[in-house]
């Protein structure tokens, strides 16, 4: 396998996984855009040593894109299966990022795979699979930080174990900056209480607020030499909004901070 990835566990959701694993339960992962969900579960698929499959779901994504489809090659048609179907049979992760995004179907598609029965029905072949042995069950979510944003069930979301993913304490954030990016340490502090204080601006109504992902662009783009305000304005200011306004108000907070 690949070099282990960083991770800094921040509360106990590396003893959730691994139970989780043991005893074949799906897992969910709540939280906001940037917060280490990804890198966590592909950290954990390293201390497994176990394949993982990510598929980052998105308005298009349909039951039939997971379970696979017959394609036409040369002069004969046959089945291909889809990354789903793939990790049922060869017993690896499967992690369906953004799922709330995906199409209905999709999730009618992994209800027998997130109970008991542990299964896959695939309609178009008329067959259903046991789920290998070491399958798992993986989903991440944005839980209603946006109005109008897509939601999960209740129905669905009682099928997963549930973990909740937010930004870490400011200690274990400039840890995260310095160990990603060797940054100096009075800089990875000043960074990160930028994104501590934009995040307590609820004034400003940003849809997204600064994730630890914007803080770490930041803090590479300032150690190849971008000068500082350059590097936060756009990694971290610029991503935020379009407002005119709102930007110009944050450059003047985030000059005045580094």
């Amino acid at each position: 396998m690949s070099n282990k990835p960083y991770y800094h566990q921040i509360g106990k959701e590396i003893d959730v996984f691994e139970h989780s694993y043991k005893n074949k339960l799906p897992l969910l992962l709540k939280g906001p855009t940037g917060t280490g969900k990804t890198r966590f579960v592909e950290y954990m698929a390293h201390q497994l040593k176990t394949d993982m499959i990510t598929v980052s779901c998105h308005e298009e994504t349909s039951a039939t894109d997971l379970i696979g489809r017959y394609i036409i090659k040369g002069s004969e048609t046959i089945w291909l299966d889809g990354p789903l179907t793939k990790a049922v049979k060869e017993g690896s992760i499967i992690y369906l990022d953004e799922i709330a995004e995906a199409r209905p179907d999709v999730i009618v598609a992994i209800h027998s795979l997130t109970d008991h029965r542990r299964e896959l029905y695939v309609d178009k072949l008329g067959e259903t699979y046991k789920a290998h042995e070491n399958f798992m069950m993986l989903a991440s979510f944005n839980p209603g930080y946006q109005k109008g944003f897509k939601e999960l069930k209740p129905s669905t979301k009682q099928r997963f174990v549930a973990l909740a993913f937010n930004y870490p304490s400011e200690k274990i954030e400039k840890e995260i900056l310095i160990n990603e990016t060797q940054i100096d340490e009075p800089i990875a502090k000043k960074l990160v209480n930028i994104a501590t204080k934009i995040r307590n601006l609820t004034e400003l109504g940003l849809t997204e607020t600064v994730s630890t992902r914007l803080l770490i662009d930041a803090a590479k783009l300032i150690h190849t030499g971008l000068p500082k305000r350059l590097s936060v304005a756009v990694a971290i200011v610029e991503p935020l909004s379009d407002d005119l306004e709102i930007v110009a108000a944050l450059k003047d907070l985030t000059d005045l901070m580094i």
